[in-house]
């Protein structure tokens, strides 16, 4: 873990019209460095989806070491943003589409949609990527970080990892998982071995990434509409997810993440680097799924000098 200091963040709002709420939304950011000194933002998507941005705030150590400038937000249904429980199970309402929407919003509103670099991590990389595949005008650089191009390849990688676990945590999640009883005692202490393995490394787990995590707890309903009960038992809308085909649309310089131990396994990142045209894969040796916060030192470094070069 790094020592260097966090800058100080401005918080804000952005008003984002959703018709199909039936209510006003916001999306909540918050800023650190200067918007206007010169240097292209970083404007970073974090995972879930129903997860928040807190694991990420050290990404701005980029504005204490580069002077870059990031951007943090809750999506919306997650964190400081606009919360909609009663759309729990609505699939035609939570869609890739409106967080895309969501973005482009934000970037309007903050005055940066002519110029600026994206960083999404795990869904917030499918997302980026999704986003990238449209081509917008002002996006320069991608960070892809830890993230399956489609969720059948994750899907296929959690069955690979789970065989690595011990067999009698492989035999509770068999169990419940058959009798539906995800919410069992037993069932989430067996999760927790997972994300011991193939989450973060780091013990004990960093704050940030539970107060993060804790969001879902607290509002699961884009989690649970979209993902599912937990990193790899995937039953929500995104089941059938891929941008595959899509990928050679990206036309910016890309810079591909993950983990030695990632649940982003190999096998889930790879056609990113078979079909993006410009693309660079770096591997974390003793990180999982969060090489920000396993692997913080050299994480700023590879991403500061991919962003910074020409």
């Amino acid at each position: 873990m790094s020592s260097v200091n966090l800058p100080n963040f401005v918080e804000g709002e952005a008003s984002f019209d959703v018709p199909a709420a039936g209510k006003p939304c916001k999306t909540w950011y918050k800023v650190s460095g200067d918007l206007k000194c010169g240097i292209r933002p970083l404007v970073v998507l974090h995972g879930g989806p129903g997860c928040a941005h807190e694991y990420l705030e050290i990404v701005a150590q980029l504005t204490t070491l580069y002077a870059i400038p990031v951007v943090l937000y809750d999506q919306i249904g997650n964190g400081r943003s606009t919360h909609l429980p009663e759309r729990n199970g609505d699939t035609d309402f939570w869609t890739v589409s409106l967080f895309v929407d969501e973005l482009h919003n934000l970037l309007d509103h903050l005055g940066i949609h002519d110029d600026f670099n994206l960083l999404g991590q795990s869904w917030g990389g499918m997302l980026a990527a999704v986003f990238a595949t449209q081509r917008p005008k002002g996006l320069h650089k991608l960070v892809i970080a830890d993230s399956p191009a489609s969720m059948k390849l994750w899907m296929e990688a959690a069955a690979l990892l789970r065989r690595q676990l011990p067999q009698e945590v492989q035999d509770v999640l068999n169990k419940h998982e058959a009798e539906e009883t995800t919410t069992h005692e037993d069932y989430l202490k067996a999760t927790q071995v997972f994300y011991e393995h193939f989450l973060c490394r780091v013990k004990p787990m960093p704050e940030s990434l539970k107060v993060a995590m804790e969001w879902t707890e607290k509002d699961p309903t884009v989690y649970m509409t979209m993902n599912g009960p937990n990193e790899f038992h995937i039953v929500g809308s995104l089941k059938t997810w891929s941008v595959i085909d899509d990928l050679y649309k990206i036309n910016v310089p890309t810079l591909l993440l993950n983990g030695r131990y990632d649940e982003a396994h190999d096998l889930t990142v790879e056609p990113y680097f078979q079909h993006i045209p410009k693309v660079k894969w770096i591997q974390f040796a003793h990180s999982a799924h969060v090489p920000q916060l396993e692997e913080t030192e050299r994480f700023m470094e590879v991403v500061g000098n991919f962003l910074l070069k020409h």
